[in-house]
């Protein structure tokens, strides 16, 4: 074989190993597009989970924004019912001493590892 029929093989090689990596790359394409398509329609059902979540979220932001919504509210509630304002207050305490203890040993235990 002379080296102008070696240079021949050789690119005619290198020209169908470029064609066979294009071919790969388009089918890696369009699966990935097939893959998109059908997280899409998987994922299409947690939108109503997902709009609750945002609409909470926007609540407690603008209740954040606006405490003194909150404060009339409890201010109302202790006046007009003050048993219940009062077992509520309760609540919120011990809410809060639980969430502070276990917040406090999550921190503790999370440098040991």
């Amino acid at each position: 074989m002379s080296a102008a029929n070696v240079k021949q093989a050789q690119a005619a090689a290198r020209g169908n190993a470029d064609i066979e990596f294009a071919l790969k790359k388009q089918r890696l394409q369009l699966r990935s597009a097939a893959l998109r398509a059908q997280f899409a329609e998987h994922a299409a059902a947690f939108v109503p989970v997902f709009a609750a979540g945002d609409r909470l979220r926007d609540g407690v932001l603008w209740l954040r924004r606006h405490p003194e919504v909150t404060v009339a509210a409890g201010v109302a509630l202790a006046v007009v019912r003050p048993r219940v304002a009062f077992r509520w207050a309760r609540r919120g305490v011990v809410a809060w001493q639980a969430w502070s203890r276990a917040n406090a040993w999550l921190e503790s235990h999370r440098h040991e590892r």
